[in-house]
């Protein structure tokens, strides 16, 4: 995909920084654009489907297939028919999410429409893929159980949100100077900060200049620098100033292993995006409704094997380093139209604004507080966080959001404003113990787990290097920017992730191991 100019333009910078400004001034928040969504999570959070016409709905909430007990251990024979089916379970729910943005005023209306014209022809579509899965299994071993049960999805309000609140948002857009009603006292130019963007929660007042601009009927406006999203809202973001300290790191007792190794592997210059997942939906283009930016590995797509990975280039300036790094876009919310405006992954799935480089990427394998590491083998593949954290819950949550200077504070669940002169900083810790037999698994985490609290590894597991990325952005001060997501995920800090492969040749691994294991800092 072509590169944009990444030079920020006055008015940009000058729109961020005033919406900065209000936000820690105790006004609301503009610049932030937010939007109906569907999402797949777990159906026990799910409001009932049948709710007051007043309620303001915003999720379309699924029953999360991938992440069953059934389906931990799939055959290897298999797997590839799984993976497909529940790649076409995701596209499922990003077309019905697409079809209740577009109908968000008449279900509001009407809620029983939701059920016809959504919600039943969703379930239909999961039930016979679901179908599927449970054959393609019991082809090969026994069928799976239950299954079924996870095709129904409900609609889910929006969260927090009062009996009252969806309407007062609705409303918000008409109200002009009132904005919508917002939650206790809260007073700014979108009514409220959180009464017209969340589309109005509890009772109290909020006065605003712009009344949520679309009150949460029209949801995705044209907020944020003009262009329609779904996300991310004023609540997502904090001033790290205010957040207190609270990095802990667990001792290094006498056996442990001190050392660590860096992997210089550029910052994604030449440009290398897709929306794709290898790990998660290998074989299907767009797998992951949003776009990725790569480092190290220059082979990595949809349909990359571990012999076309073995033969890839890298960006790596160790070529022993043929690793494929990975993680969702940032994009600054300017409107400016990135290349990908009107393309799957990009634009289509409310994934807009200008793709951010980072100015820098920091790649580091690190040792454990109590033991000696074990070399990773080759083509072991690591997902940490969960890029449907949002629906999901936040179990699998990894992700950390800081800025230059205060990075004694981290954040899982809200972006960073930082000061003038502080870049934003989204740090990874990869999960440190292995089983020791499997380089994946069918749900892409059994084989692989954290550390307990006192670092140590659990069930039989070995310490190997843990990968620490650390990746910084340059960009104005301010809300206004936001991490790519699936559609139906508002793109939310919590849903941040990163993929990892590792493609190191033997003789680098066991140069990792060593230096690791020796105490000493190598590169």
């Amino acid at each position: 995909m072509p590169r944009t100019s990444r030079k920020r333009s006055t008015l940009a910078n000058r729109a961020i920084v005033a919406s900065a400004a209000l936000l820690l001034g105790g006004g609301g928040l503009v610049a932030v654009n937010v939007y109906a969504s569907a999402g797949e999570g777990d159906s026990h959070r799910s409001a009932p489907r049948t709710q007051n016409a007043g309620q303001w709905m915003s999720t379309i909430d699924c029953p999360d297939v991938a992440t069953q007990d059934q389906l931990t251990n799939v055959p290897d024979a298999a797997r590839p028919e799984v993976d497909r089916n529940l790649a076409l379970i995701d596209s499922q729910i990003t077309e019905a999410y697409k079809r209740f943005a577009d109908e968000k005023a008449q279900i509001q209306r009407d809620p029983g429409f939701a059920d016809n014209a959504i919600l039943n022809p969703l379930k239909d579509k999961r039930a016979a893929t679901l179908e599927r899965i449970a054959l393609s299994i019991g082809r090969v071993a026994e069928r799976p159980q239950g299954l079924e049960g996870l095709a129904p999805c409900t609609l889910r309000a929006q969260d927090g949100q009062g009996q009252n609140g969806g309407q007062q948002g609705q409303n918000g857009g008409q109200q002009g100077q009132n904005g919508g009603q917002g939650d206790g006292q809260d007073q700014g130019q979108n009514g409220g900060q959180n009464g017209g963007q969340d589309g109005g929660q509890g009772d109290g007042q909020g006065d605003g200049q712009n009344g949520g601009q679309d009150g949460g009927q029209d949801g995705g406006g044209q907020n944020g620098g003009g262009q329609a999203g779904n996300g991310p809202e004023a609540s997502d973001f904090v001033d790290i100033t205010t957040v207190q300290p609270n990095v802990k790191k667990a001792r290094t007792a006498r056996g442990g292993s001190k050392g660590t190794f860096s992997t210089n592997c550029g910052v994604n210059e030449a440009g290398k995006f897709n929306s794709d997942n290898v790990i998660v939906a290998p074989g299907v283009s767009n797998g992951a409704h949003h776009m990725h930016d790569y480092v190290g590995n220059q082979a990595n797509d949809a349909f990359a094997t571990d012999d076309s990975l073995a033969a890839g280039e890298t960006s790596c300036r160790n070529q022993g380093d043929k690793s494929t790094y990975y993680w969702p876009v940032l994009r600054l919310q300017n409107g400016q139209d990135e290349a990908d405006a009107n393309a799957d992954g990009g634009g289509k799935e409310g994934n807009v604004g200008e793709i951010q480089t980072p100015s820098q990427v920091t790649l580091t394998f690190a040792g454990s507080p109590k033991s000696k590491v074990t070399a990773m083998p080759r083509f072991l593949r690591i997902i940490t966080g969960d890029a449907k954290a949002f629906t999901n819950g936040d179990a699998n949550a990894n992700a950390s959001w800081s800025c230059t200077g205060f990075e004694d504070r981290q954040l899982k669940d809200k972006y960073p404003i930082c000061p003038e002169g502080s870049q934003v900083v989204r740090s990874f810790k990869f999960q440190s113990c292995w089983d020791g037999q499997n380089a994946d698994s069918a749900n892409h985490r059994t084989h692989v787990a954290f550390a307990d609290q006192n670092g140590r590894c659990q069930n039989g597991f070995k310490a190997i290097p843990q990968l620490q990325q650390r990746v910084v952005y340059d960009v104005p001060p301010g809300p206004g920017f936001a991490v790519d997501s699936f559609p139906e995920q508002l793109h939310k800090p919590v849903t941040d992730h990163g993929d990892f492969i590792n493609v190191f040749d033997d003789n680098l691994m066991k140069k990792v191991v060593n230096c690791i294991n020796g105490g000493r800092k190598c590169r």
